[in-house]
């Protein structure tokens, strides 16, 4: 062999292919690991038992530092899910749909259900809050072109009219409106999350809950915030009501 061929007798295309192969195994697989740090292991479907300690894909547990001085959180942590499920299975086969036994508007059943977030109230890097309501800020205003919702009438599936919008809530980081603060016609008043919103002239129209139901939304420990946690009830309250605000939604089509 001459001085410096080091690869006269190596095919340096067919060891590169494999070094990417095994480089392309890795990353998958630990990819994979990560994305199974919160929700796993999977628990049997009729049974309910899962395994703590698989082998496969699961990763070490490792620790986080919080945001904004929020602590540290470590996951894997294997807490499960332990709250009551207020519904029986169809049927005894796997994947067999459930059928609510209580009120399946607000017992988080299905499309109303919802994830247990912190009872914590979103931050902007700054420390301040990330959704607030226009009377709390004048970094904000609605354009003069467009319609101003404050003022509107809220109408239910029902054709009735629930409440009436008294301020708008933006979210400073995406600069958008985030919910309808609408008082009610009772009393009180509730937020409506504006991808249930339809806006037309005069009023806003809401498919995924009846005049009367508005009343069971739940509401905010504070007039001028809003929790991840309220967050989260708020918007499955109304994703309950696409399938439950009226017996016809959980007949077939055809």
């Amino acid at each position: 062999m001459e001085s410096g061929a080091l690869t006269s007798h190596i095919d340096v295309a067919q060891v590169t292919l494999y070094a990417f192969w095994a480089f392309f195994v890795g990353l998958v697989w630990y990819l994979r690991q990560e994305d199974r740090r919160e929700g796993y292991p999977l628990e049997a479907d009729v049974s309910g038992e899962y395994s703590k300690d698989p082998w496969l894909f699961l990763p070490q547990p490792k620790t986080f530092v919080l945001f904004n001085n929020q602590g540290t959180k470590t996951v894997p942590d294997q807490v499960r899910d332990t709250r009551p499920i207020a519904a029986e299975r169809l049927t005894v086969a796997p994947g067999s749909p459930l059928v609510p036994t209580g009120d399946p508007m607000a017992d988080s059943i299905g499309p109303g259900s919802y994830a247990e977030r912190l009872d914590i109230v979103e931050t902007n890097p700054d420390g301040s809050n990330r959704i607030v309501p226009l009377r709390t800020t004048d970094e904000f205003q609605v354009v003069e072109d467009d319609p101003d919702p404050r003022g509107m009438s809220v109408v239910g599936c029902d054709k009735q009219i629930a409440g009436t919008v008294t301020d708008l809530w933006v979210d400073k980081s995406d600069s958008l409106i985030r919910y309808l603060e609408v008082q009610l016609e009772g009393a009180g008043t509730v937020l409506l999350p504006m991808p249930f919103c339809v806006v037309r002239t005069g009023h806003i129209y809401v498919h995924a809950v009846t005049s009367e139901q508005f009343a069971g939304v739940p509401t905010t420990a504070s007039p001028d915030a809003v929790s991840r946690l309220e967050e989260e009830k708020i918007a499955a309250y109304y994703g309950a009501g696409q399938l439950y605000a009226t017996p016809e939604r959980q007949e077939p089509l055809l």
